[in-house]
């Protein structure tokens, strides 16, 4: 991966901003509708009513709260029903027809791809971005997956946290799993401690053998603590509430997760584990056969904004892929991003990497393991 901390480093750094096609209505469409399936949080009323304010076009939503449930709305429907998909980019090569073509379009010349941090666009390609060397989908947002705790419960340094504190016990009934990271999460510990050697989780994706064995070993050291198990969570509805009604104490989570508790309560935190924090790079792209192409290209268009960006940053708690978007983001954004992304932090990240033929199968069958425990 040719990731690098520079690379990160310079989202919050005004010297990302170029001179860039800024226009939301460079599209010829001015009315009509664009279909669009999204994450559940990801197009907020205020970004919505803007876009239909400034275009005419109406923005018909429909969201999901996992990659398995986009897909297979995508594939029962044989690639119909959309304009847009958000999948995480890792994800993008599953979206693959009968024929092994790809669901998606190539992203269409009128695109202002420019508007795209250049290392993020540079690097999804290997990440899922591309197929049979046309770039699909572009990169739309970022961010990781590390621990929130409540720090009025657990104080526990920074320097000190590992994704091994979901077992301490003080957390028996209080900690928040996504059964599906939390593996690779606890993998990246276990690994750390000598208990399952993994090669900082790489293994599962080298061989269906390797995965078995590694992914095996995780959910049997889990399952034989499954006391600690106080929530699962899918979306990042359930993830919060896993917290503010559920009574967590501690979770593996999405970023959004942690900073969004924070603004209302000082007591929670989001934090890197030592064993470095997971992060994830979500895309979006037109599908081949979308009905409202010149539509679908208003919404792209007006989504590579670097304001509309710094709106979604402040809508969500997530990282926008647009260059100069963090200029745009609230004070309270900027604080957040700086006390969870230190140097260290940066310089440690772990990538999802995109999905082997064997990866899928066989994590949903641990997590079938884990849910049923």
């Amino acid at each position: 991966m040719s990731f690098s901390r520079r690379s990160l480093l310079k989202l919050s750094s005004a010297a990302l901003a170029a001179p860039m096609i800024l226009r939301a209505t460079d599209a010829l469409a001015t009315s009509g509708t664009v279909k669009v399936l999204a994450w559940q949080d990801y197009i907020q009323p205020n970004i919505a009513e803007r876009f239909e304010a400034e275009t005419g076009i109406t923005l018909d939503l429909t969201t999901f709260g996992s990659n398995d449930e986009a897909e297979s709305t995508i594939r029962s429907a044989g690639g119909r029903g959309f304009d847009i998909v958000f999948p995480s980019i890792t994800n993008v090569p599953n979206y693959i027809d009968e024929n092994g073509e790809s669901y998606f379009a190539e992203v269409p010349a009128e695109v202002n791809s420019g508007n795209v941090i250049p290392s993020f666009l540079r690097d999804s390609a290997g990440l899922g971005g591309m197929h049979n060397g046309q770039q699909i989908v572009l990169p739309f947002d970022w961010g990781t997956e590390g621990i929130t705790l409540n720090r009025g419960a657990l104080p526990i340094a920074d320097a000190d946290l590992s994704y091994g504190d979901l077992f301490r016990d003080e957390t028996i009934g209080k900690a928040a799993f996504r059964q599906k990271s939390a593996i690779m999460g606890v993998g990246l510990y276990l690994d750390s401690i000598g208990e399952v050697p993994s090669n900082r989780m790489m293994d599962v994706y080298r061989t269906e053998d390797d995965a078995r064995r590694v992914w095996g070993a995780i959910v049997e050291w889990m399952v034989a603590r499954k006391e600690h198990f106080g929530a699962f969570w899918n979306n990042a509805t359930e993830a919060t509430s896993a917290f503010s009604e559920g009574g967590c104490i501690i979770g593996q989570t999405w970023d959004t997760t942690g900073l969004l508790l924070n603004r209302d309560n000082a007591d929670y935190v989001y934090r890197a584990p030592k064993e470095g924090i997971i992060t994830w790079l979500d895309s979006f792209g037109m599908l081949k056969q979308a009905e409202n192409r010149e539509q679908a290209i208003a919404l792209m268009n007006f989504l590579l904004q670097p304001e509309i960006g710094g709106m979604f940053a402040n809508n969500t708690g997530y990282n926008s892929a647009v260059a100069g978007a963090a200029d745009f983001a609230s004070d309270e954004f900027r604080r957040q991003f700086n006390e969870v992304y230190t140097a260290d932090v940066l310089n440690n990240m772990w990538w999802w990497q995109a999905d082997t033929p064997f990866f899928a199968p066989i994590r949903d069958e641990m997590v079938e393991i884990i849910t049923n425990a």
